[in-house]
């Protein structure tokens, strides 16, 4: 198989989908690999270090969509990539699509299969495509969020750990999956005050159980919410529910609950967002106002630690990328149940429950698809 690395175009995204180790793996099991020329730079992989492990390297996308069966990715597609996809290929990356009408509905115009890393899902429903850059994107949203809340930046001039006869700062996250986990343990870290919310019993008795003394697990709902929001100085929006568009937990009459300076985090952004006033930002301008509340909202966060996100994304699925290799996409899906549910488009037509739900499309079990 022909497999194609292009070089990631989304705004300031310097993460590549292979490193160089997998290039060797494929190409000593008899695939050939193309990298775009540069794809691997800005994670610290430059053009010699891919020829050493065996890959051919080539000056545009344009030669690397127009030669492989297979794309692998970070990102989704951008629509000048959309335009170069084929029928019939596929394209594994982080899709998102119940995020993006437009995305979805072009990309069901190419034909094309896309496997999408987020929806990849085990029995005991972990995300092991997922976990990874949650991990990465949890610990941000303090990092960023504390940063938020200096007066340079617009914030109430807060600093997050506090110091000795003064408070720590206030921190509400949302969600107490891998995002929210990784959030609150390094919040709680720096010192602040942290609640955590989550619609489990069992994961929150398993939070409580972990976490320490300075963090409070409390059942998420719209009431407990209102009450913490005057409190919060950082709210981190890390809510997900696989391959649907993410619940509204904060509306914007909301917000006047909490105090002017005060930072919102919604890691969420690139499943829609649980915040109903989140929009996507860039790392080139994260961040934008309203009445009053900060809202940092980059939707490619990890991008902007590319060798240690790349690193730790490169490791998680790289095995399935040489499954797709060595035994064609249908075998491998029809092989794994996990990674049969990672399919969510295939030939033009939409093999996610939740991303048909999204926009009301008609939605075929993928089961049915790779069977014909």
């Amino acid at each position: 198989m022909i497999i194609g690395i292009p070089k990631e175009i989304k705004n300031n995204e310097n993460r590549v989908s292979m490193i160089p180790f997998g290039v060797e793996a494929l190409t000593r099991g008899g695939h050939q690999v193309l990298v775009e020329t540069k794809a691997g730079v800005g994670s610290g992989f430059d053009n010699q270090s891919y020829i050493a492990a065996g890959a051919t390297i080539v000056d545009t996308a344009a030669e690397v969509f127009a030669k492989a069966d297979m794309i692998v990715k970070v990102k989704e597609p951008q629509p000048v990539e959309l335009a170069m996809i084929r029928p019939g290929q596929v394209v594994f990356t982080y899709f998102h699509f119940a995020a993006d009408r437009t995305l979805t509905l072009d990309f069901l115009k190419t034909d094309a299969i896309a496997i999408a890393y987020e929806t990849v899902e085990t029995e005991d429903h972990q995300l092991p495509l997922l976990v990874p850059m949650s991990e990465v994107a949890g610990r941000m949203a303090v990092q960023e969020g504390a940063k938020c809340l200096e007066a340079n930046q617009g914030g109430r001039g807060v600093l997050i750990s506090g110091v000795p006869g003064v408070e720590p700062a206030t921190v509400t996250v949302l969600g107490g999956g891998i995002v929210g986990a990784n959030a609150t343990k390094l919040a709680a870290g720096l010192g602040a005050k942290v609640y955590i919310l989550d619609i489990s019993p069992e994961r929150l008795k398993y939070l409580s159980d972990i976490m320490p003394a300075n963090v409070i697990t409390l059942y998420s709902n719209s009431h407990n919410i209102k009450e913490l929001l005057p409190q919060t100085d950082l709210l981190i929006g890390g809510v997900l529910v696989v391959g649907a568009k993410a619940p509204k937990l904060v509306t914007r009459d909301m917000l006047s609950l909490m105090k002017p300076g005060s930072v919102i985090v919604d890691v969420a952004v690139d499943q829609g967002g649980c915040v109903e006033t989140c929009k996507p930002t860039t790392h080139e301008e994260p961040t934008y106002d309203v009445d009053g509340i900060i809202h940092y909202c980059v939707a490619n966060m990890p991008g902007a630690v590319p060798y240690t996100s790349t690193t730790a994304l490169t490791n998680v699925t790289f095995p399935y990328a040489k499954r797709i290799a060595d035994l064609g996409y249908v075998e491998a899906l029809r092989r794994d149940p996990a990674f049969l549910k990672g399919l969510n488009a295939c030939k033009g037509k939409i093999t996610h429950q939740g991303v048909a739900e999204a926009f009301d499309l008609e939605y075929t079990p993928p089961e049915a698809v790779i069977s014909g």
